[in-house]
């Protein structure tokens, strides 16, 4: 039988690694690919949505690798699978608590574990913001995309409704009226908030049309639990209170991300809007042995594949980094 001491040490052992990595995703299981390679035997922590924001995408047709397109979490399965083969110590849970400030580092997670790392790589993603609706859930995925460039293919010569007034909702409405037949900016003010350039791109658009002063307040469909589809924006004037309906075959929330770093803020430098601030052409944090992967540091592109290529990026940075000092 062990002893206490003994066990202690098993524990100890267990609860320290070359290269911890919180977060899955894309970003998250790329950098545990290569950090595993590289023999950092690194340890995972999923954090409260295993495998990202692209297990809630219904179909992912711009991956390298699937030509007939696969499922977001099917996708997502067959690259935990990827890290596995590969022994990664992936655990459930999340992290809660961090501590910077000297290596090896520190951090907590939500069953009271402390680990122990000598770097530690940061891809916790970033949410998009919803509208609260409850149609909009039961939407999500038939007919309601957060993501533009992700699902906008499914709406060619469609109609569809932008949900937003900022730089993403332009963007995304004039990257759907190059597919689609009609595209409807749904703003809750009488003015755009997004630069004054894309404004201008907006409103020469011939098939955007603004829809000022409304905000959702219904999405509703048609069909059975797996077949079903939207059809219609029910809108409210936020001058008159009076009620309008769109009919549309989309809508596209685009009302902002937040990113997922509410538990390193105070221990490493974030931008103003949250996002993970890393030295150009890096990953490499303000903290030295800190790293950053995927939309967690990358306000702009928000795809899989870049987050990716930043999982990857990130591992390669540790590993030197961990050359360099040792």
């Amino acid at each position: 039988m062990l002893t206490q001491t003994q066990i202690i040490k098993i524990n100890n052992r267990m609860n320290y690694t070359k290269c911890l990595i919180i977060g899955s995703g894309p970003a998250g299981y790329t950098a545990a690919i290569y950090a595993a390679r590289a023999d950092m035997k690194p340890i995972l922590y999923e954090g409260m949505q295993q495998g990202g924001q692209l297990t809630i995408t219904t179909e992912v047709e711009n991956f390298p690798g699937y030509p007939n397109g696969i499922s977001g979490p099917e996708m997502m399965n067959e690259i935990r699978e990827q890290v596995l083969r590969f022994e990664v110590d992936i655990r459930e849970g999340e992290i809660i608590e961090v501590d910077f400030s000297k290596r090896p580092f520190t951090c907590k997670s939500d069953d009271n574990s402390v680990i122990k790392a000598e770097t530690v790589i940061i891809a916790t993603g970033a949410s998009a913001r919803s509208l609260g609706l409850e149609s909009e859930k039961e939407y999500f995925g038939y007919g309601v995309s957060m993501c533009a460039t992700c699902d906008g293919f499914f709406y060619k010569n469609k109609t569809v409704a932008v949900i937003g007034g900022g730089d993403t909702a332009a963007e995304d409405a004039i990257y759907l009226a190059n597919l689609c037949k009609k595209v409807y900016l749904v703003h809750r003010r009488d003015q755009l908030r997004s630069s004054k350039e894309l404004q201008k791109r907006v409103f020469n658009t011939q098939n955007i049309e603004m829809v000022w002063n409304h905000v959702p307040i219904e999405i509703l469909g048609e069909g059975g639990k797996f077949d079903k589809m939207v059809t219609r924006l029910r809108l409210e004037n936020t001058v008159y209170m009076e009620e309008k309906i769109l009919e549309v075959d989309g809508i596209f929330v685009a009302i902002g991300h937040h990113p997922n770093t509410d538990v390193f803020k105070g221990q490493i430098e974030l931008d103003k809007e949250g996002y993970i601030i890393t030295r150009a052409g890096s990953s490499h944090t303000n903290i030295s042995g800190v790293f950053a992967a995927g939309d967690v540091r990358d306000p702009n592109y928000k795809q899989a594949i870049t987050a990716a290529a930043g999982g990857c990026i990130a591992a390669i940075d540790a590993e030197r980094f961990l050359a360099s000092v040792n």
